[in-house]
Parts: structure tokens; sequence; C-alpha cells
């Protein structure tokens, strides 16, 4: 058996990687519980830049959903991808007057957040995550 597979000890790329988590999926669950909260404003709101309810209620889902399962280090990877896109997405289609200053940073912090995604996609959710958790259980079930 390889030492560092089963190590107790906690390495601080795995603290790294839960800390980065959790501030990214703060900024998902903040919007998406504001959004639904609020929803009636927000359909509003979003109506007015063309977005139908439906696409606004499952921005508050992907939003929600998503959040929470990058904070719980579970489907990281899937939701990260989700949500990367939708940042890209949000960028794209409503961020693109560069003569406005908010606008460009609002274009800019998008473009960020989904770069940190996609670092998501690739590193997973390291070993402090309901992903190690199940993927240890699992191997553990499949050995007996």
């Amino acid at each position: 058996m390889d030492y560092e597979e089963n190590s107790v000890l906690v390495h601080p790329t795995d603290m790294c990687l839960l800390f980065g988590r959790l501030l990214l999926s703060l900024l998902f669950l903040q919007e998406g519980a504001a959004l639904a909260a609020n929803l009636d404003a927000a359909i509003d709101a979003m109506g007015k830049l063309g977005v139908i309810a439906p696409v606004v209620i499952a921005t508050i889902a992907l939003q929600l959903a998503a959040g929470l399962a990058i904070a719980l280090g579970l489907f990281t990877r899937l939701a990260a991808v989700g949500l990367g896109l939708f940042c890209l997405s949000t960028a794209l289609l409503f961020h693109t007057n560069f003569a406005n200053h908010n606008e460009l940073l609002h274009f800019e912090k998008d473009l960020a957040i989904a770069g940190g995604m996609f670092t998501l996609v690739v590193a997973g959710a390291g070993k402090l995550s309901l992903d190690m958790f199940v993927q240890r259980h699992w191997k553990t079930k499949i050995a007996f």
C-alpha cells in the first residue's frame, strides 16, 4: 500500500483546494439565495435584459446546486464545468460594453471566476471533499 494514499495527514494542497472551493462557491450560493428570495424582482430585472422566466429559474437552480456541490466537494468537476460555462456566458452576453469601466470589471471578474472553475475541473476537490469520501467508500465496498 502506498503511504500517500493512506495518509491521515491533510496536505496543504487539500486545505488550499477546500478554501478555494468555499470562496468560489460563496458567490454563487449568496447570489442564488438572493435571487430566489426576490424571485419576482429577479424575473422582472432579467426580463428587461431579454432573459425569460424559465432561464432565470434555471440560473438560480444552477447557482444553488452547483455552488453547494462545489462547497461540499461533491460532483465537483461537473459543477465547476457548469459554473465555468455560466460565467463565460454571462461575461460574453451581458458585460461587453468595455467603454463602461464597471462593465469591464464585471467582464474580467466573470473570466477570472471561470478560470478558477476550470482549474477545479482539472485539480478536482482534493481529499477534504465528499468526492474523496465517496471514492474511498466505494473502493472499500468493491474490495470485499
